[in-house]
């Protein structure tokens, strides 16, 4: 008997599910839409029990159009969204919406632990002072007390759902180790809820769950859920991943000298470290605990993967059926331009700056001539991003000095485009892998369930083995020495910036 694991990804806007074999070939995958809810700006929500519905009924379409054996499926793993979070009442009905981490209504919270805690907090969780879930809960307690003293439990999406697959009590509530430097409340180094923290901010700590390693089993599958999913009653459920986390493990980013980059709505640079070293200084790299034991994952991310979305269709003329070039084609154009556009920059920070945390930032483009045409445009836009993965890399270095990368894992959209991968391998001076798969998240969370119940005893050995390299492209050492500068000076840009972009923003508001 082929045994077989299931994988399900809790995305911001859709849920997908996969079946796969323990070599990682997927044999049956499903999606389903799951809604945002805008209440108004800044607000933004969705409904727990769509997690739950999604989730039950895309493992059931994977099982039935899959032709898949239920009794086959040996273990489930799942993995979600990370920086939002939710709270949990009586007999595991949710007492708030999902605070999604679109939802900007902490903000204030977020300043407050800045200005109170500072330099201290981030030596603490790993993490700076960002829309999260401390902030959030702080949020609750402040705006609506009669919810949060309802609360029993704050937990993520994927706790939620696999707990109610589980039938688990409000006291079985959890969260997985690779969702600590989220929350604010942790000492990240020991990986435990932060007593010290916890008062501070005012989030009681009976209120918090229970801390596990990823490839835990937390439960089993109810009888209840089995009628509504398909799996077997009794079938194992890990305690599952964030989705980052779920991703670098699904792309094999297992030991240290790697690199990924997650080439899609948000744009990451990440690492694979044995060690926990806070960036207190700069405030650029977020220190994720990895699947596997021991591992460490600075990181940090922009708003990326829309930007040549958002450049063709402010390029093209007005009108309904006018034709805007889609993102290869796009690419393809940039091509044309040497290294360094001709001298154009572009900051790609439309929506302000994620890390370190600058929401007033704003993009811009400097060095514009008129021989510059669309190719050029679209270059520097590449480019730029290629230039704040380098401002990433630069302080990732200061924090692990005498480090080396030997190769940096692509994955997402961007991955398919061999004009960027050349750009950011040429921009970083790392060669750049395009691997053999096209799903990683959910793989994550699959493999965290087979090693949950003994199907792989090395981790990081089936995440490497099933997901081989496909494509490899070098740095061109011409290409490298022009990218040298031009990262220098995107670096001075972004600071020269900052002033101007908060001014034009309060000016804009003045205009509304």
């Amino acid at each position: 008997m082929t045994e077989l694991l299931v994988g399900v990804d809790l995305g911001t806007t859709g849920t997908k599910t996969a079946v796969y074999d323990p070599d990682g070939k997927p044999l049956a995958e499903a999606n389903a839409e799951v809604p945002l809810r805008w209440q108004g700006p800044g607000r933004v929500d969705q409904d727990p029990d769509d997690f739950y519905r999604s989730t039950v009924s895309t493992i059931s379409r994977c099982l039935e159009q899959g032709g898949v054996d239920a009794e086959h499926v040996v273990a489930l793993g799942i993995t979600g969204q990370m920086a939002g979070v939710l709270g949990l009442g009586a007999d595991w009905k949710p007492s708030t919406p999902y605070d999604s981490w679109l939802d900007l209504r902490c903000s204030e919270d977020v300043d407050w632990l800045e200005r109170e805690l500072g330099d201290d907090f981030v030596e603490k969780t790993g993490c700076p002072p960002m829309i999260d879930h401390a902030p959030k809960m702080r949020w609750w307690r402040r705006e609506h007390p009669e919810v949060f003293a309802a609360t029993e439990k704050w937990i993520m999406p994927s706790g939620y759902v696999a707990g109610k697959i589980a039938g688990l009590e409000p006291d079985d509530g959890f969260i997985d180790s690779t969702y600590l430097h989220f929350t604010g409340l942790t000492e990240a180094r020991g990986g435990e809820w932060s007593g010290e923290l916890s008062q501070a901010i005012g989030i009681p700590m009976d209120k918090l769950p229970q801390i596990f390693e990823p490839s835990t089993v937390v439960g089993r599958v109810s009888e209840e859920a089995a009628a509504d999913c398909g799996l077997m009653e009794g079938t194992p459920i890990a305690a599952g991943l964030g989705d980052t986390a779920a991703g670098a493990l699904g792309a094999g980013l297992v030991r240290s000298g790697q690199l990924l980059d997650v080439a899609g709505t948000a744009a990451v640079l990440a690492a694979s470290t044995d060690e926990f070293r806070p960036d207190v200084r700069e405030r650029t790299l977020i220190a994720m605990r990895g699947a596997i034991p021991g591992q460490w994952i600075p990181l940090s991310y922009l708003s990326g993967g829309a930007l040549l979305g958002w450049l063709g269709e402010a390029l093209a003329p007005a009108g309904e059926e006018v034709y805007e070039p889609d993102f290869d084609e796009l690419t393809a154009e940039a091509s044309e331009v040497r290294a360094g556009a001709e001298g154009l920059l572009f900051v790609p920070h439309l929506d302000g700056r994620l890390l370190p945390n600058d929401p007033a930032m704003r993009g811009a483009w400097v060095g514009l001539n008129r021989h510059q045409k669309r190719p050029h445009l679209v270059r520097a836009v590449l480019e730029g991003v290629a230039y704040e993965y380098a401002n990433y890399l630069q302080v990732l270095l200061k924090l692990y000095p005498g480090s080396t990368f030997d190769e940096a894992r692509v994955i997402g959209g961007g991955a398919h485009s061999d004009t960027w991968n050349a750009i950011k391998a040429s921009v970083l001076g790392v060669p750049y892998v395009r691997l053999n798969r096209e799903e990683f998240s959910c793989w994550g969370a699959a493999l965290v369930a087979g090693h949950a119940v003994g199907l792989f005893d090395d981790l990081a050995g089936a995440a490497e083995r099933s997901t081989p390299a496909r494509d490899r492209f070098e740095p061109n050492p011409e290409d490298h020495a022009a990218y040298r500068p031009m990262a220098q000076l995107y670096r001075d840009l972004l600071a020269s910036l900052a002033s101007p972009s908060h001014r034009l923003v309060r000016l804009a508001s003045e205009m509304l």
